[in-house]
Protein backbone atom coordinates (compact mmCIF):
# COMPACT_ATOMS: atom_id res chain seq x y z
CA UNK A 1 0.00 0.00 0.00
CA UNK A 2 1.38 3.37 -0.95
CA UNK A 3 0.18 6.57 0.70
CA UNK A 4 0.37 10.12 -0.50
CA UNK A 5 2.90 12.40 1.14
CA UNK A 6 0.07 14.23 2.90
CA UNK A 7 -1.33 10.99 4.34
CA UNK A 8 2.11 9.90 5.52
CA UNK A 9 2.66 13.23 7.25
CA UNK A 10 -0.73 12.95 8.94
CA UNK A 11 0.17 9.49 10.19
CA UNK A 12 3.54 10.70 11.51
CA UNK A 13 1.81 13.59 13.26
CA UNK A 14 -0.69 11.21 14.83
CA UNK A 15 2.14 8.91 15.92
CA UNK A 16 4.02 11.83 17.52
CA UNK A 17 0.86 13.00 19.29
CA UNK A 18 0.21 9.50 20.64
CA UNK A 19 3.78 9.11 21.89
CA UNK A 20 3.55 12.47 23.69
CA UNK A 21 0.25 11.44 25.32
CA UNK A 22 1.73 8.09 26.37
CA UNK A 23 4.75 9.89 27.84
CA UNK A 24 2.48 12.16 29.88
CA UNK A 25 0.41 9.21 31.09
CA UNK A 26 3.44 7.17 32.14
CA UNK A 27 4.93 10.18 33.91
CA UNK A 28 1.68 10.70 35.84
CA UNK A 29 1.54 7.03 36.84
CA UNK A 30 5.13 7.15 38.03
CA UNK A 31 4.43 10.33 40.02
CA UNK A 32 1.50 8.59 41.74
CA UNK A 33 3.61 5.57 42.62
CA UNK A 34 6.45 7.82 43.82
CA UNK A 35 4.03 9.70 46.09
CA UNK A 36 3.00 6.35 47.58
CA UNK A 37 6.62 5.36 48.16
CA UNK A 38 6.40 2.52 45.64
CA UNK A 39 9.53 3.22 43.63
CA UNK A 40 10.91 -0.27 44.20
CA UNK A 41 7.92 -2.09 42.73
CA UNK A 42 7.92 -4.03 39.49
CA UNK A 43 5.23 -1.76 38.10
CA UNK A 44 7.34 1.33 38.73
CA UNK A 45 10.37 -0.27 37.11
CA UNK A 46 8.34 -1.31 34.06
CA UNK A 47 6.98 2.21 33.75
CA UNK A 48 10.51 3.56 34.02
CA UNK A 49 11.62 1.32 31.15
CA UNK A 50 8.62 2.49 29.09
CA UNK A 51 9.46 6.10 29.91
CA UNK A 52 13.04 5.68 28.67
CA UNK A 53 11.78 4.15 25.43
CA UNK A 54 9.27 6.95 24.94
CA UNK A 55 11.97 9.55 25.66
CA UNK A 56 14.17 8.08 22.94
CA UNK A 57 11.30 8.07 20.45
CA UNK A 58 10.46 11.68 21.33
CA UNK A 59 14.08 12.67 20.93
CA UNK A 60 14.18 11.17 17.45
CA UNK A 61 10.88 12.79 16.50
CA UNK A 62 12.19 16.18 17.65
CA UNK A 63 15.41 15.66 15.71
CA UNK A 64 13.26 15.03 12.63
CA UNK A 65 11.19 18.14 13.26
CA UNK A 66 8.06 16.24 14.23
Amino acid sequence: MQWSDQRRLERYDLFAKTVRADYAQVTAQMDDLRAQGKTKTTTYRQLFANLMTLKEILSRLEDAGL
